[in-house]
């Protein structure tokens, strides 16, 4: 079973660090922060090489590579169109491969691992901001319940492997991501990439007119990809009394967010302004737009020292740029 480490120190001093998704856009930004960082020996291996749907092959790429820590980025992902027409593929593809790193890391003697759920893992109506305390608190939204049931026993996952075999296994509860490297496929997109592209093709094209799904007053939180890079890699470093408090062996995640949120709305203008598109924007409220509100409350993860860098506005002009320099080759292409 292959694999492919990402820099030159010498392995024996170093510790061996497994980024599953590698290269996806939330497991690219984490290798980049940690290659910036250095002092680690980055161990990665493509879905080619290592299908983590499948156990056997997990469990021998594990035996086989002496891994220190890891990263779980891996999951598939998708936006609201494609989380209500595939649920199957949602729990049962994200079940599956959390399960199957986890239990491999667990039975490879691996001691640290941080898992990236999502913070669809909240009710519906939770109260805003939503805290890591809200969980299994009220029902979830319906649009991507199965998603979201694949999260949560991916946290109770880590959290039941330390709580039985003190097993120092972490969960971060990203907000909603955006920036370079994002899926940008035409129905299967989140909202930012998705409006994105539909505003720059109605630009060069020479539309009057661009549709946003939804009434526009749903209110969202985004953090850039590489403030989550930052946060998480901030997370897996604190000493273990620090992330697992004494009296606080229940709170198994931490939320990670930018602390303020937007409505669809307000994004959809500003994403106009960032591509340069001057027509009519259309609301169509027949269309699914989710929860009324996501928007976390981050000062767990401020009192143990991090908070964001990037501003949205920032962050979709350097994604932007990102997605002109990638056309035709950016994922989701079609």
């Amino acid at each position: 079973m292959a694999a492919h480490p990402q820099s030159e120190q010498a392995a024996g001093s170093a510790p061996r660090v497994y980024v599953a998704g590698h290269r996806g856009m939330v497991g690219s930004a984490l290798v980049r922060r940690l290659q910036a960082q250095g002092g680690r020996t980055l161990v990665t291996a493509p879905r080619a090489e290592l299908d983590l749907l499948d156990q056997a092959a997990v469990r021998q790429f594990f035996a086989c590579h002496q891994i220190d820590e890891v990263y779980l980025a891996a999951a598939r992902v998708g936006g609201i169109h494609a989380n209500n027409t595939r649920p199957a593929d949602f729990i049962y593809e994200n079940l599956m491969m959390q399960c199957n790193v986890i239990q491999a890391a667990h039975q490879a003697g691996v001691q640290k691992l941080l898992f990236l759920g999502s913070s669809c893992i909240y009710p519906r109506l939770a109260d805003q901001p939503m805290q890591e305390s809200a969980l299994l608190a009220g029902p979830l939204e319906p649009t991507n319940e199965p998603y979201a049931v694949a999260k949560i026993a991916g946290i109770k996952l880590c959290e039941s492997f330390h709580r039985q075999h003190g097993r120092d296994y972490r969960s971060v509860m990203p907000t909603n991501l955006y920036g370079e490297g994002d899926n940008f496929h035409a129905h299967d997109s989140h909202v930012i990439p998705a409006l994105m592209r539909r505003f720059h093709e109605a630009r060069v094209q020479g539309r009057p007119e661009a549709v946003v799904w939804g009434s526009g007053r749903p209110r969202r939180e985004f953090l850039h990809v590489d403030d989550m890079a930052a946060g998480c890699v901030h997370i897996m470093g604190l000493a273990p009394e620090a992330y697992w408090q004494p009296g606080h062996d229940q709170l198994s995640h931490v939320n990670l967010g930018s602390g303020t949120d937007v409505s669809i709305a307000e994004l959809a203008a500003l994403l106009a302004q960032v591509v340069g598109y001057t027509g009519r924007l259309v609301f169509d409220p027949t269309q699914p737009e989710g929860t009324p509100r996501k928007l976390l409350d981050i000062s767990h993860i401020k009192a143990l020292g991090w908070q964001p860098q990037i501003s949205l506005a920032e962050g979709l002009k350097r994604t932007y740029t990102w997605f002109l320099a990638h056309l035709g080759a950016y994922r989701g292409a079609d």
